[in-house]
């Protein structure tokens, strides 16, 4: 699904409010025209914060995903460990915060964003950042940050830089918040300010969680969306062993935290048997293959596969019991993706390029397990995709929600008889879950709902705190520490 902008990105709503546009709006801050003839040389700026700039001018203007283009730019750029891991707080922790950074910035620069020149506003929300939430002295990250404008602006815009930078150099982060706070018109647009949510995301999160009965855990789960994930890796069963020093995960049987060296390293190094992957994927992908014994020769289907992490780990699980995989993923450059994942496993899996809403009428009744990791709106994995919040309005969630319902139909009508079905989102919103799953049981008098959580409970290393119906399970960056991961087992009566 394309992504889209909310429409709604005022600084009452909580949304980043610098549109990219530049035709539409007066600036005061420039003209840029001619903007180097009056300057000297090109100033010097540290290169972490130069990789940070431009992948956050990157997400701004062109949509780019920080998750994939920040290890390119650190790469190119050749920065050291330490100036790598800089790097990539300065961008995660800026984009994280961009909601609530915008508010403070209007605020000192005493008009709304959308009023200052794109790429002044980038170099004012990676200043406010290294100023309200990093320990990095204030004159350090003004006089970096004012560098940084003189390569993007004029010199007038410079000094507006200079002036809104020192402006909220003045205030310490506690008086920030209270100021942000006491502009806000209610309780959602507090959090709203706050926690840097649009105030839609707000709102379905709090039904989600009143749905299990932890309406109270709201600001929890929205500070979780805020910090920096943990790194999860996943050893392929039957394949590799995490390495020596490794911690094992929590819950995932197969999942370890590593030394805090080189994860890229580890996977290259292990020819993809070892992966990155979130230890809600990897409770999603066993939830499937481990709820009851495999029978050799079953065949099993991954329908929206891309990018490749879960059907890696379905691959090395149908490897280790005699069982056939096949992969589908509708975009062909996802679909290479899931060939190159699922390289590191020595079976055999072709990889279609078909429609899913379309595999259960060309397959009927073809396969005894299938994975519909269904394309969502990505809003349980904030954490690692802090852009997306923006990305993301009400009107997609019911279109990838009608998407999600005809997938699950066809799933269904693809599904042998006393076959098992999982059903997988990365949202908590309920529309993309529950509904979904009680809608197909609806539809579908032949299906069943399997108990769920005791199968993911008799997966885990540890207890896992889960609430509400136990048919389903629903997973918590606040309390579980991985993505909001929904997963719902499905059975097909026997004929």
């Amino acid at each position: 699904m394309s992504e889209r902008r909310p429409h709604d990105n005022s600084p009452r709503n909580g949304g980043p409010r610098g549109d990219r546009s530049r035709g539409d709006r007066p600036r005061t801050d420039r003209p840029r025209e001619g903007r180097r003839d009056d300057r000297p040389a090109e100033p010097l700026v540290q290169p972490a914060r130069r990789v940070a700039l431009d992948v956050i001018a990157a997400v701004s203007d062109s949509d780019a995903y920080a998750n994939l283009l920040l290890p390119t730019r650190i790469a190119r750029a050749r920065l050291s460990p330490a100036d790598a891991a800089l790097a990539t707080e300065l961008t995660y922790g800026t984009l994280r915060m961009q909601g609530y950074y915008d508010r403070v910035i209007a605020d000192a620069a005493g008009r709304p964003v959308d009023r200052i020149d794109p790429p002044i506003l980038d170099v004012l929300r990676l200043g406010a950042h290294q100023l309200l939430s990093t320990r990095i002295p204030s004159h350090a990250a003004v006089n970096e940050s004012v560098a940084q404008a003189r390569l993007v602006g004029s010199r007038s815009a410079t000094g507006f830089a200079n002036g809104v930078l020192r402006e909220i150099g003045r205030h310490t982060p506690e008086e920030w918040r209270e100021r942000v706070a006491a502009g806000a018109r209610n309780e959602d647009d507090r959090l709203a300010a706050l926690t840097s949510h649009p105030t839609w995301v707000i709102r379905a999160f709090r039904r989600s969680l009143a749905a299990e009965g932890r309406g109270d855990e709201l600001e929890a789960l929205l500070d979780a969306d805020n910090a920096a994930p943990r790194v999860n890796l996943v050893a392929l069963p039957g394949l590799a062993e995490p390495p020596a020093g490794a911690r094992p995960d929590r819950f995932s049987p197969v999942g370890f935290t590593g030394d805090g060296g080189d994860p890229l390293g580890l996977v290259e190094s292990s020819k993809g048997r070892l992966r990155v992957q979130d230890e809600g994927s990897q409770l999603a992908a066993l939830a499937l293959t481990r709820a009851r014994p495999v029978r050799s020769g079953e065949r099993w289907l991954d329908l929206c596969a891309g990018p490749g992490g879960k059907a890696a780990l379905l691959a090395a699980e149908a490897l280790a019991g005699g069982a056939e995989l096949v992969a589908n993923e509708l975009v062909p450059a996802r679909a290479e993706l899931v060939r190159k994942a699922l390289a590191a496993v020595p079976l055999d899996v072709p990889v279609w390029e078909e429609d899913g809403t379309a595999i259960g009428d060309e397959h009927p009744e073809a396969f005894d397990r299938i994975l519909l990791d269904a394309p969502c709106t990505g809003l349980g994995a904030l954490r690692r995709r802090p852009e997306a919040r923006w990305r993301k309005e009400p009107k997609d969630v019911a279109e990838l929600s009608a998407l999600q319902n005809r997938l699950i139909d066809s799933a269904i009508d693809a599904l042998a008889p006393g076959g098992l079905l999982a059903y997988v989102t990365c949202s908590p919103h309920i529309a993309e879950t529950r509904s979904v799953v009680a809608g197909a049981l609806d539809r579908h008098p032949e299906l069943e709902a399997v108990g769920t959580a005791a199968v993911v409970q008799g997966l885990a290393q540890e207890p896992l705190d889960l609430a509400g119906d136990p048919e389903v399970v629903q997973l918590w960056p606040h309390r579980q520490l991985t993505d909001a991961m929904f997963i719902a087992l499905l059975a097909k009566r026997a004929q």
